[in-house]
């Protein structure tokens, strides 16, 4: 089984082919730059770009699934600019002889979802709430020791680690019985921005100060990022009224990989390094 992963060098992406190795599975990656992947030994690497399917002539050729993103670029603060091209990729991934797809949701549906939903091929859409690999923007100001400057830090998310996203979706290119599927993924625990602090800080050893910026601080801040009005129109809506998906732990992970979703305490041990 050779599977296609798209955004392999990304956040998620990079645990997929983790997890897909796991499993024994053949990895072809997908990347702009394969000279500069650093994926594992044995993982095939192909130029391509998901934006210009003229570029992905040879991807798909003998692929059994295929993991795909609904976004161009990182997914970061804004998101990455959404697709539109999902209906000829579509289209040449059945006429290569793939069986089934998954896709990575950007926060929030667009276009790729739509026309893998309507499309030709079996189908799992992998929902996840916000990353625990979210935190790692708070790093520089916590190196430096820092206080971490947040808005709308009451605000409950319950964060899901990289890898049960990665587990998930394997699952879903691997195994049977998950096609037609929406999985809405979170981690076990909904925690406030002190929380999050607070289980970092117990993983350093040390406590982290928080300061609690308005409204009007946030927006400039990110405006000073250079976000679009409409990711800071999305950033404050979140902030302000989260919906239940991202305030809830979910079975979805432990349904579908067998265990309990990974706790961000673990998350944080793991990434000491990164914060020190």
């Amino acid at each position: 089984m050779t599977i296609l992963v798209a955004g392999a060098t990304g956040t998620v992406g990079r645990r997929v082919v983790d997890a897909l190795l796991a499993r024994g599975a053949t990895v072809r990656a997908l990347t702009r730059d394969p000279a500069s992947a650093g994926l594992p030994p044995g993982v095939e690497t192909v130029a391509g770009n998901l934006a210009d399917p003229s570029t992905l002539a040879t991807a798909f050729k003998g692929v059994t699934a295929a993991h795909l993103i609904g976004f161009d670029g990182p997914r970061g603060a804004g998101g990455g600019e959404a697709l539109a091209t999902g209906p000829e990729l579509l289209r040449q991934a059945q006429e290569a002889g793939v069986t089934r797809v998954t896709l990575l949701q950007n926060g929030h549906s667009g276009p790729m979802e739509d026309a893998v939903q309507t499309g030709p091929l079996p189908w799992t859409i992998i929902a996840p709430v916000g990353f625990m690999a979210n935190t790692l923007q708070w790093a520089p100001a916590i190196r430096a020791g820092e206080a971490v400057r947040e808005a709308f830090g009451g605000t409950a998310t319950a964060m899901i680690h990289e890898a049960d996203i990665a587990e998930v979706t394997a699952a879903a290119l691997i195994e049977d019985g998950h096609a037609a599927q929406t999985y809405l993924l979170s981690g076990p625990a909904a925690l406030t921005v002190p929380e999050q602090l607070g289980v970092l800080g117990d993983a350093l050893g040390r406590p982290i100060d928080y300061v609690e910026l308005t409204e009007a601080e946030a927006i400039a801040d990110w405006r000073a990022q250079g976000m679009d009005q409409e990711s800071i129109d999305f950033f404050v809506e979140m902030g302000k009224t989260t919906p239940w998906v991202g305030r809830t732990p979910l079975p979805t992970v432990e349904r579908v990989t067998g265990h309990p979703a990974r706790s961000f305490a673990q998350w944080a041990k793991e990434h000491t390094a990164d914060f020190s």
